[in-house]
């Protein structure tokens, strides 16, 4: 029995090929694993001596050799396959073990360039990989340290590996290598400047498996990007649960929500979120007080939600969040104190970025893209990261902002492209007092997030994520107590809209921009 071994990770490798030694394989290696092995103590055939020629291009050709390929390729139950083997001097290869170069990780670094990029490229590994996989029928194909284990013990008990465990092995070589050729047209179509090719490939490692989706009858999986540069940002794939339960789908879209709505802003910030949708936004000079004054915004809708923040969780922040009961927090990383408090609620998931979370510490990345299923298909588009540095700014109105209602209107308009479409939002001292989302009409948008702000709503700002189609907007603005508003602008209708606003003293302004979330 022969096995080649040619990995770029060689982790658990040498206890594997000694198993294998020990079974009376015969090794066949190449470079850099060759020298590891035989530093080992074993003994190792170099593919150069099984196929005759020497590596050459700087290594790019080893293995492309029909001593190799059809050592793998031949079909065992096929007579005329294995005469020709014989005729050729070819003894077949029934063991390959491949990992592929670390494309994802040179192209992650600062500064690679191309021509670095295109070297990572990984050929010779990916043509054996598919080779075995394609008959596994008769050859063992693993792509992963993990899997060594199971594979000797099958080996050292049966002698074979079964034909179900070659199958499982073979997919998991064919998705390998999707995923890693995935990576590669992901980049070169980012240093095209083309996110949307004629064909995508989305390369996705899976996380978990999950208890169930968004209802228990649902299956479900969480997966990460697995491409250059997609662990740049804070992000929950990424993060690590440090209390509580196993995350599930349900929680993980909140979780998500919280951590968007709080990379949007530089100061400290505290987002609580219900069912994917903020119920209260605030900032404020430490973690604690933009705690307090988000759950202010609508404390009965916070009860059992998730919260985010962009800042550590230390003592003060966390003896408010016991207060009262919520299923889970993101934040950046906790102080002892605040994790040992918070432990104590045995089934209060919390979340660690490690790492900062906030829009200065978050560069674009160009493999988080917004991908959305409908039926037969998947809509792709890119984030929505508009700042507020890129919205015009516009004063449609005859009286201007004052300097507090600009702090307010600017905060508004960062938290409306978190609530669904129809969004309005009311704020005040740069905390929400009343949102609402998802209505078929935007003038109901308005009156529900009136009522839910009450007397609170009062002298606040008011922000729409779409133009108001109608003056009547204006009309129940005005009820509210609302002093200033901020929306894109750019409705047939402007000249009313404006014209309602002046008649009642209203500061509006005109963004340029709409921030839809449907």
């Amino acid at each position: 029995m022969r096995a080649l071994l040619s990995v770029a990770d060689k982790g658990g490798l040498v206890p594997l090929a000694k198993g294998l030694a020990d079974l009376g394989w015969q090794i066949i290696s190449t470079g850099g694993t060759a020298a590891l092995l035989r530093a080992e103590g074993l003994t190792v055939v170099d593919v150069a001596t099984v196929t005759g020629y020497a590596e050459m291009l700087d290594g790019r050709v080893k293995t492309l050799h029909p001593a190799i390929h059809g050592a793998l390729l031949a079909r065992r139950d096929d007579p005329t396959h294995m005469a020709q083997l014989e005729e050729a001097d070819i003894t077949p290869i029934d063991l390959v073990v491949c990992n592929l170069y670390d494309f994802a990780g040179t192209v992650a670094q600062p500064g690679v360039t191309m021509d670095a990029a295109i070297e990572e490229i990984d050929i010779g590994g990916v043509t054996l990989l598919r080779a075995a996989a394609k008959n596994f029928a008769a050859v063992t194909v693993v792509t992963h340290p993990a899997e060594y284990p199971a594979v000797l013990d099958e080996l050292q008990e049966y002698g074979a590996v079964s034909l179900p465990h070659r199958r499982v092995l073979a997919t998991k070589a064919f998705a390998h290598t999707a995923a890693y050729d995935a990576q590669i047209a992901m980049y070169l179509a980012a240093a095209e400047g083309d996110p949307f090719p004629p064909e995508l490939a989305l390369p996705l490692a899976r996380i978990s498996p999950l208890r169930y989706g968004e209802n228990p009858h649902q299956h479900a999986a969480f997966y990460r990007w697995n491409a250059p540069g997609a662990s740049i940002r804070a992000t929950l794939a990424d993060a690590e649960t440090l209390h509580g339960k196993q995350l599930g789908y349900n929680n993980i879209m909140d979780l998500d929500a919280a951590l968007g709505v709080v990379r949007d802003f530089a100061e400290p910030a505290a987002a609580i979120i219900k069912h994917a949708a903020p119920c209260g936004v605030a900032v404020a000079e430490t973690p604690m007080a933009a705690f307090r004054r988000a759950l202010a915004g609508d404390a009965i809708s916070a009860y059992g939600g998730i919260i985010g923040l962009n800042r550590p969780v230390d003592l003060a922040t966390a003896e408010a969040i016991r207060e009262s009961h919520y299923d889970a927090i993101i934040a950046p990383d906790y102080d002892d104190a605040a994790l040992a408090l918070l432990g104590k609620r045995k089934n209060l998931i919390l979340v660690a970025t490690h790492r900062a979370i906030g829009p200065t510490a978050e560069p674009e990345n160009f493999a988080a893209l917004d991908v959305r299923r409908i039926s037969g298909g998947l809509l792709v588009q890119t984030p929505n990261q508009l700042t507020n540095d890129a919205i015009t700014r516009n004063v449609a109105t005859d009286r201007a902002p004052t300097d507090a209602e600009w702090l307010d209107l600017l905060f508004a308009w960062q938290v409306v492209k978190h609530v669904k479409s129809n969004a309005i939002v009311l704020a005040k001292n740069v905390a929400t007092v009343g949102l609402c989302g998802g209505q078929p009409n935007r003038v109901d948008a308005v009156r529900v997030a009136a009522m839910r702000a009450g007397e609170r709503s009062q002298g606040a700002v008011l922000a729409s994520d779409a133009y108001f189609p109608f003056a009547d907007n204006i009309d129940e603005a005005v009820r509210a107590g609302a002093t200033a508003i901020i929306q894109p602008g750019g409705s047939v209708r402007d000249a009313e809209v404006i014209a309602a606003a002046n008649a009642a003293g209203l500061a509006m302004v005109f963004t340029g921009h709409r921030h839809f979330r449907h």
